[in-house]
């Protein structure tokens, strides 16, 4: 590992990656060997996972699509060096903003949307001219050997690359000097990866989690808050990271939402033969304790060694409550009440700051209040899940759901360095910033007031 990352900065430092027609045409091959491989990748995806194919498309494969799409038609414009204004104090010189990639990225993937989470980083990567190891998930071993197959067939090692194994691979990694690092994944393990970064004062891309809620207030359109929760919560069987974690619904709908709830369950996910499964059967096991928590009034049913949960809704939940102290990521959803707005608030803001928010309202004033008061990464308005999906919208979290964002210009950005840089004129010289000019200090008090 410590050879192919030299391998790889030698290569950076011949300054290959740098122009605008090297990484669009590696941003073109690459989607050029996905479209090669997409029916292995929904074949493998419906192996690891039981991912339909319309969600395996959808959720892992277009996205990317989009996304190359996207960052290739406006590359050339983020890359060209943005002049800024000079202050008069700095006359005959002009300032620029110069875009520059950091070098070797190492980008560390998880394993609930194994394919894309992978690929999505390293188009940023490749789009800010950087070299990249990546590192797929352990638990996804053949999404990980396809992820390998794919990035070997499409480039040269010493250009991009995947490393597969386990933890002790990824701790090896982590104790190289990179110039970046990308990581996706839970909270404990992010801080982790920030500790062994700081050992080199690596700068750090972290998408991480946590409790996100769902908000449903007594003016909110039940019918769609009931589909659209359903269908973000449940899908890829709850383990999505900004799925909605807890719904807070005002008592006074909480009866018909339960109500519409349980159609659009049996509606959307009443297969069991579809429906995605657990990662594996220790994930199972833990998602299956919190059963025990609360009331079950949909579902309940599991299969441990199948990986399979039924999407199941518990109320009578406590914030004391095992399925309240940790992020689910699994098809659990509990149900709690609010009588005023402000106590929602409260409560969710007693947790660290989530990744997403979801709030179902049609009041404008109730819309303002959750987005002043409440801090998250990002969210929808009467819906749930679909803002990761505009690449226009940076994605990311704050505070212990993440650092930094991504998707779009966001992910050139993180792959990018933002050099500053006066060009000062050499045709005069104002000499009253030397020390030796008469009055000298009047004179800057003067300029500066």
């Amino acid at each position: 590992m410590e050879q192919l990352l030299q391998k790889q900065k030698h290569y950076f430092q011949t300054g290959e990656t740098l122009s605008l027609e090297f990484r669009l045409k590696q941003l073109t091959r690459l989607k050029e060997t996905i479209k090669k491989y997409e029916q292995a990748i929904t074949d493998t995806l419906k192996k690891e996972l039981h991912k339909s194919l319309f969600e395996a498309y959808t959720t892992e494969i277009g996205i990317v699509y989009e996304e190359i799409r996207f960052v290739m038609k406006r590359l050339s414009d983020w890359m060209k060096p943005q002049r800024v204004p000079t202050p008069l104090t700095h006359f005959g010189s002009k300032s620029y903003i110069y875009p520059e990639p950091y070098g070797v990225s190492l980008i560390i993937a998880p394993w609930n949307y194994p394919f894309q989470l992978a690929i999505s980083p390293l188009i940023g990567a490749i789009a800010a001219g950087n070299c990249a190891i990546v590192k797929p998930s352990e638990y996804t071993p053949e999404t990980s050997s396809l992820l390998k197959a794919i990035v070997s067939e499409a480039f040269s090692e010493e250009y991009v690359a995947v490393v597969e194994g386990g933890v002790d691979v990824s701790q090896k990694l982590l104790d190289l000097p990179f110039d970046h690092i990308f990581f996706t994944g839970s909270v404990s393990v992010g801080k982790m990866v920030m500790a062994a970064a700081a050992k080199h004062l690596t700068p750090v891309t972290l998408e991480l989690g946590g409790k996100s809620p769902a908000i449903v207030d007594a003016s909110a359109h039940i019918d769609l808050a009931a589909k659209r929760i359903v269908w973000g919560k449940f899908l890829n069987a709850g383990q999505t990271c900004i799925a909605p974690d807890y719904v807070f619904v005002h008592a006074s709908v909480k009866s018909l939402l339960i109500e519409r709830m349980k159609q659009y369950i049996e509606q959307l996910y009443g297969d069991k033969n579809t429906y995605s499964r657990i990662v594996t059967v220790r994930h199972t096991e833990r998602l299956v304790r919190f059963l025990a928590n609360g009331t079950v009034l949909h579902g309940g049913t599991y299969d441990i060694e199948q990986r399979w949960i039924e999407p199941t809704l518990l109320d009578d939940i406590t914030r004391d409550d095992a399925v309240m102290q940790e992020e689910i990521f699994g098809p659990i959803l509990p149900i709690l009440t609010f009588e005023t707005i402000d106590e929602a608030i409260q409560m969710i803001n007693d947790y660290e700051k989530p990744l997403a928010l979801y709030l179902f309202t049609e009041d404008r004033d109730v819309q303002q209040q959750i987005l002043q008061q409440v801090h998250f990464g990002g969210g929808c308005i009467n819906d749930t899940v679909v803002h990761v999906a505009n690449p226009h919208l940076p994605f990311g979290g704050v505070g212990q759901s993440g650092i930094g964002a991504y998707h779009g210009k966001a992910s050139f950005d993180a792959f990018t360095h933002y050099k500053s840089v006066l060009k000062q004129t050499t045709k005069f010289d104002i000499p009253l910033r030397y020390p030796n000019f008469p009055n000298a200090l009047k004179w800057v008090r003067k300029l500066l007031k």
